[in-house]
């Protein structure tokens, strides 16, 4: 039972945040099990571009240290097991239906923190990207009420600074906080804030391949079907219409 519960939780995921959350934890599990190790995951320029080792653009934002509290401290608020948190939310809510705008948004939010990854010294990015989503599920609700560990309530858009202060509590460094924040209000601004302002406009768009590939076609509105096409048209529709004539 527990195992079908297990499942059809997984299963009920969307698909992004099943996509996510499966490769953080696959990842985490083959370094646990030393299938690999950490080295083969971090983000290194010179390895990268020098010796074409393309996937760590990608395994760094997949690697969130050795199972430990670390580990599922960030995993919670990527995906906990309650229904409702922040990645799911943001695909079930404000991206329902646009899976190409949110894939996007991973895109253009891993793009930013790539780049500032060139000029610093950060080995693994999966924090501060899912401190971007916070940021982004944060600003998008602004008056729901939260409660972190029974300690504080405050507004959703706190929410990303509380996260940064616990992480300072733990003795952590904020810099991927910072980080996280900043590409998070980036994206913010020019998705929701600046289209919205006098003289505004949207400048992050989604790509038509994204759109092919993610998102349902929409049905055109100007399409006449054939009429042998049409429902009412169908054989079984004439012979049950046959049936219920009058004799």
């Amino acid at each position: 039972m527990a195992y079908q519960g297990f499942a059809q939780e997984y299963l009920g995921m969307p698909a992004v945040t099943r996509a996510y959350t499966t490769a953080c934890v696959l990842t985490t599990a083959a370094v646990q099990l030393e299938f690999i190790t950490p080295f083969q995951l971090y983000f290194n320029p010179d390895l990268i571009f020098r010796k074409f080792q393309i996937w760590r653009l990608i395994t760094n934002f997949l690697f969130f240290g050795p199972l430990g509290f670390s580990f599922f401290f960030n995993m919670i608020f990527l995906y906990p097991l309650s229904q409702y948190r922040y990645c799911r939310m943001l695909e079930e809510g404000s991206f329902r239906g646009r899976t190409a705008d949110f894939v996007f948004m991973f895109l253009f939010g891993g793009f930013l923190m790539t780049l500032f990854g060139l000029f610093a010294s950060l080995f693994f990015l999966g924090q501060a990207f899912t401190i971007m989503l916070v940021y982004v599920w944060s600003r998008r609700n602004p008056y729901i009420r939260m409660n972190f560990f029974g300690l504080l309530n405050f507004q959703a858009p706190f929410l990303p600074w509380v996260l940064m202060g616990f992480s300072l509590l733990l003795g952590n460094s904020i810099i991927i906080d910072l980080l996280g924040i900043a590409v998070g209000h980036i994206y913010y601004f020019l998705e929701d804030v600046f289209p919205n302002q006098p003289g505004g406009k949207k400048l992050l768009l989604t790509p038509g391949f994204l759109k092919m590939v993610f998102d349902t076609p929409e049905e055109d509105p100007n399409y006449n079907p054939l009429p042998e096409d049409q429902p009412e048209n169908q054989p079984g529709d004439q012979d049950q219409n046959q049936q219920q004539r009058p004799q």
